[in-house]
């Protein structure tokens, strides 16, 4: 993947729930690709289960870690209540990929539903399976690669289809 074009992704969700694993699985895959990444977090009062966001910043030369509120391409939230409090963040035909695209039923581990939305994302980004599969195992302890690869390759599976 090169593109000299900034896609902007927030993730948003509660603490605990790997909010801020996601968003480094994502900046790490956007890096091993060979993209400029930038992230930043606001961690708010995450260890009490309180907002936590996350920006990534992916393209060709990226200056800033944040996201400009109303510019997000996609945002990514893990927890339903925090839908229409980052909402602001989409940009006009952007992407809103939550937790309701994903049945808890399927996961292989209740604590994969953010690495399941990170596959659901990987079909609108031009990273391989690949990278983004290396990315997890970066990223994650071994006793979880199995399930996360499994919740990945869910989330892939979940993407429209096209013609």
């Amino acid at each position: 993947m090169k593109t000299n074009e900034t896609i902007n992704i927030v993730f948003a969700g509660l603490g605990g729930q790997g909010v801020l694993t996601s968003s480094d699985i994502c900046a790490e895959a956007a890096f091993r690709s060979g993209q400029d990444v930038k992230k930043a977090e606001i961690h708010g009062m995450s260890q009490r289960g309180g907002s936590v966001t996350s920006d990534v910043r992916i393209g060709g030369r990226i200056r800033s870690p944040m996201v400009p509120e109303g510019h997000a391409d996609f945002l990514v939230v893990l927890s339903a209540d925090q839908v229409e409090v980052v909402r602001h963040q989409l940009r006009p035909g952007g992407v809103l990929l939550s937790a309701a695209a994903i049945d808890p039923k399927r996961l292989p581990h209740p604590k994969s539903l953010n690495v399941a939305l990170l596959g659901l994302l990987s079909t609108h980004l031009q990273i391989s399976t690949l990278i983004w599969l290396d990315a997890i195992r970066a990223n994650l302890p071994p006793h979880a690669y199995e399930a996360s690869e499994h919740a990945f390759l869910l989330g892939r599976s979940l993407a429209p289809k096209t013609a």
